[in-house]
């Protein structure tokens, strides 16, 4: 499986320690908008090319799939160019930042039949993971789902730090997870939602704070507190309230509503989220089915996206 991977920042670099550790695999590409950054990162990992034009990449036939790490603005339009260019596609979530165009992959995915994957790591964590064996096995029942995503960021900087070239959202990419994860947990769309959000940064343009809830048919609820202004702890913490206990989720791990170790180290073959997310990729490109975290999986999440995101305008 040859692979080009586009974006070098901190999610992308997770990638590339994961397909390294991933037999069969070989990276073909990195791509980055910085030439100086794509060289340095391919020499890190022994790419034997980098560069700054993702068309030149899908052009080429060195490469059969390519993991998008790039700005959410672009994430829609390069999927597209990806399947138009006959390459099977992970982008990282988001799919996009608004419901026309996460319609507009999941249509010319229909159209090619190759595989788009979004990257909702959540459904991959082997935290979520035995949460979800357990609903299946008919051991567990959510009633509710609490989750706080934190974190403190008053520019324009990445999970490790360093600056960004573009703005994040939480509507469009970190409460994307938790309203997926809500759907796929519940196996319910969602019958209602709605939000509210606190003032938008003055040059980042952006909501620094948000509120969602959510309901299904079966009158199951779902809270979500987000905010960019929290100085600590950071990250995103799940707590499932079930008819049977009560869990709380931090990514790869898990404990009980009294802080138990719950092991999770035999669910799946990595404890590693990122590494069961691209394992999963591979071997639906291999097996020639449709992944788990699909475009046409996920899509119920952007039109619940779509939906607040109509209600929080009215808002400003």
């Amino acid at each position: 499986m040859r692979i080009a991977l586009a974006g070098t920042g901190a999610f992308g670099l997770k990638h590339l320690d994961a397909l390294a550790v991933i037999d069969g695999v070989t990276v073909t590409s990195v791509v980055s908008h910085r030439l100086e950054q794509a060289e340095e990162v391919a020499r890190k990992y022994g790419v034997p090319r980098a560069s700054t034009d993702l068309d030149d990449v899908l052009a080429s036939d060195d490469t059969d799939a390519v993991i998008l790490c790039t700005p959410t603005q672009l994430h829609a339009r390069q999927a597209i160019a990806a399947m138009r260019a006959g390459k099977h596609v992970q982008v990282e979530i988001p799919l996009a930042d608004s419901w026309p165009d996460a319609q507009q992959v999941a249509a010319v995915q229909r159209e090619t039949g190759l595989t788009c994957m979004v990257g909702h790591t959540r459904r991959f964590n082997p935290s979520h993971q035995w949460i979800h064996r357990r609903i299946a096995a008919g051991e567990l029942s959510i009633q509710q789902m609490d989750v706080q995503t934190y974190f403190f960021r008053r520019t324009n900087m990445n999970a490790l730090g360093q600056p960004r070239s573009w703005t994040d959202n939480l509507l469009w990419h970190h409460a994307a997870h938790t309203v997926d994860l809500f759907g796929y947990q519940t196996a319910e769309d969602v019958q209602v939602a709605h939000a509210v959000q606190g003032p938008h940064h003055p040059e980042l343009g952006i909501a620094m704070d948000m509120s969602i809830q959510l309901r299904t048919p079966a009158g199951r609820i779902c809270t979500l507190s987000l905010s960019f202004n929290n100085d600590g702890p950071l990250g995103s913490f799940f707590r499932y309230i079930c008819d049977n206990g009560t869990y709380i989720a931090r990514y790869d791990d898990l404990v009980t509503g009294r802080e138990e170790p719950v092991d999770v180290s035999a669910v799946d073959v990595s404890v590693n989220g990122i590494e069961l997310q691209d394992r999963e990729f591979i071997s639906a490109i291999r097996q020639g089915r449709e992944p788990n975290s699909s475009v046409r999986d996920v899509l119920p999440c952007y039109r619940v996206l779509g939906e607040l995101d109509t209600e929080l305008a009215g808002q400003r």
